[in-house]
């Protein structure tokens, strides 16, 4: 496994029940910006070997990315069985659902400062 590799399976197996991340995101923090489709990819190949919350991630757009209509459903029903809203148009307010494991970070260290 390639350290880009073992870094994306990480960072998905990291995503906290009730948010969602999307390709690009999950690419940039593994280090490579540019490499969304091989998100997707490793995604596909290994999230059932490295049971993997493939459900939680999703496009730049906040919308689930797969055509295959049963997956899609699939992705959906997991979602929102973990309280992740879809808005009218389909997608997923990532401003309110979204991971960023930053801004996570930054929070807690902030809580535990502060105590």
């Amino acid at each position: 496994m390639t350290p880009f590799t073992k870094q994306v399976v990480a960072i998905i197996a990291s995503i906290p029940v009730g948010k969602v991340m999307t390709y690009g995101q999950i690419a940039a923090l593994a280090g490579s910006p540019r490499a969304a489709r091989q998100v997707v990819r490793i995604l596909h190949s290994m999230s059932r070997k490295e049971r993997l919350p493939w459900h939680r991630v999703v496009n730049a757009k906040g919308e689930i990315a797969i055509p295959d209509e049963h997956a899609r459903m699939m992705q959906e029903t997991e979602l929102i069985s973990e309280g992740v809203e879809f808005q009218l148009n389909g997608t997923i307010n990532l401003q309110q659902f979204g991971y960023d494991p930053d801004r996570y970070f930054l929070t807690i260290h902030r809580t535990d400062n502060q105590e």
